[in-house]
C-alpha cells in the first residue's frame, strides 16, 4: 500500500460481532464439550450475568454464591457446574460441564463486536513521503506518521495516534486512538497500545548544575517484543544509556508508568496505577498488583507476585509473594499485622494502670 494520503476502501471492512448468527443451546453444548440438559433448540444472541439476562442470553452458574440470581434468572441457556445440575431455578435449559467459567471464556469470541475497520490511509492522515507502509494497513483519520517509520503488514494506526520518526512497527500492530509512539520506537509484533498510551519518551533524568538543572540527553530505545499489550494512558520511557525492554507476552493496565533502563521479562502482569523507578529488572512472569511501587534498580524474581499497593524497597527472590508498606514476604506481613491487632489490647491494662497512677 502506497503511504500517499489518500481514501479508504470500504470494500474491506469489517463489520465484526454485529448481526452475529444465533447459535442453539445444542451447538453450544458440542462447543463446549458439556451435557445438555432441556430444549437444545434454544438460540442464544448474546451473553450477560444471571441477573441480567433476557431469554435470547447465555449465563453461567459455577458458585452457590449466585444459586439465588439463578432462581430468577431469565437466561435461555445457563452453562451450570455439575453440583449444580438440579438446582431449583428458572433456566430449564442447562448445559452441565466441568468448568462454566472456562467454557463462557471459550465462547465469547463468537459474541464480541468488533470495531468496524477500512483498509487504506484516511485522507486526513498525514504520513512522510519516505514511511514504509506494508499491505493491508489502515491509517485513520488525523493520525501522524513520521519520516523513515517502517509499518508491517496489518497494522491498524487509530485516529490521532502519532509514530515518530526513524520507529519501526512490525505486523499487525495495533495503535487506538491518541497513542503516541516517539521516534526510534520498536514495536514487535500485535502490540497493542490502547487510547493515549506513550513509549518512547525520555525519561525523568535530570542533573543539578551550577546554573540550574540539566537535563540527560536519552539514547537508548525503548523496546516492546511481540504480544505486549499498553494500558490507556500509560507511559513508558525509553533508556537514558541502556534500553528499556518490556518482553514478549507482557500485559500492562491502563496508567502504568515504566521508567528508563527498566528491563521487564516475559508474560509480566501489571495492575493499573504500578510505578516501576529507572535500571530495575522485572524478570519472567511477575504479577504486580494495583498501585504497586517498585524501588529503581532492584530486582524481582521470575514468577514473584506482589500484592497490591506494596511498596517495594529491596530485591524479590523469584517465586515468592510480597506485601506491604515497606513490601516483605506476605506471610510474614500478615503476623506484623495479627501483632499489631493484639498490642492494642495488651496496651489498655497499661494505660489503665497508668492512668490511676496519675490520680
Amino acid at each position: 500500500m502506497s503511504p500517499v494520503v489518500g481514501g479508504q476502501s470500504t470494500a474491506s471492512q469489517d463489520n465484526g460481532g454485529d448481526g452475529q448468527e444465533p447459535i442453539t443451546a445444542a451447538a453450544i453444548a458440542a462447543q463446549v464439550g458439556g451435557r445438555l440438559v432441556g430444549d437444545g433448540s434454544v438460540q442464544i444472541r448474546g451473553i450477560a450475568p444471571l441477573d441480567r439476562a433476557t431469554a435470547s442470553d447465555l449465563s453461567f452458574l459455577s458458585h452457590a454464591r449466585y444459586a439465588h440470581w439463578f432462581a430468577e434468572s431469565a437466561a435461555g441457556v445457563v452453562l451450570v457446574d455439575p453440583s449444580f445440575e438440579t438446582l431449583a431455578g428458572s433456566p430449564t435449559t442447562r448445559i452441565v460441564v466441568a468448568k462454566p467459567v472456562d467454557a463462557m471464556l471459550g465462547l465469547l469470541a463468537r459474541f464480541h463486536r468488533r470495531e468496524p475497520r477500512a483498509v487504506g490511509v484516511h485522507a486526513t492522515a498525514v504520513v512522510a513521503v519516505n514511511a514504509v507502509v506494508g499491505a493491508n494497513v489502515t491509517i485513520d483519520a488525523h493520525a501522524v506518521i513520521g519520516e523513515h517509520v517502517t509499518i508491517g503488514d496489518g497494522c491498524w494506526i487509530g485516529s490521532g495516534a502519532s509514530v515518530g520518526a526513524g520507529s519501526v512497527l512490525g505486523r499487525d500492530v495495533r495503535l487506538h486512538a491518541n497513542a503516541v509512539v516517539y521516534p526510534f520506537t520498536e514495536l514487535g509484533d500485535r502490540v497493542v497500545l490502547h487510547a493515549g498510551a506513550q513509549v518512547g519518551r525520555e525519561g525523568f533524568g535530570f542533573v543539578p548544575q551550577p546554573t540550574g538543572v540539566a537535563r540527560i540527553p536519552h539514547i537508548g530505545r525503548c523496546v516492546l517484543e511481540h504480544d505486549v499489550e499498553i494500558g490507556a494512558n500509560s507511559c513508558i520511557d525509553r533508556g537514558s544509556v541502556d534500553d528499556t525492554v518490556i518482553g514478549a507476552g507482557t500485559k500492562i493496565d491502563s496508567l502504568v508508568h515504566v521508567a528508563h533502563n527498566v528491563r521487564v521479562g516475559r508474560f509480566c502482569f501489571f495492575a493499573a496505577q504500578v510505578g516501576i523507578a529507572g535500571s530495575s529488572r522485572i524478570e519472567d512472569g511477575v504479577q504486580l498488583g494495583g498501585q504497586v511501587g517498585v524501588k529503581g534498580h532492584l530486582t524481582i524474581g521470575a514468577k514473584a507476585t506482589i500484592a497490591a499497593q506494596a511498596g517495594v524497597f529491596g530485591d524479590v527472590p523469584a517465586g515468592e509473594t510480597w506485601s506491604g508498606y515497606p513490601a516483605r514476604p506476605h506471610k510474614e506481613q500478615l503476623r506484623k499485622e495479627a501483632a499489631l491487632g493484639r498490642l492494642a489490647k495488651l496496651l489498655r491494662p497499661i494505660e489503665q494502670l497508668l492512668g490511676r497512677h496519675e490520680s
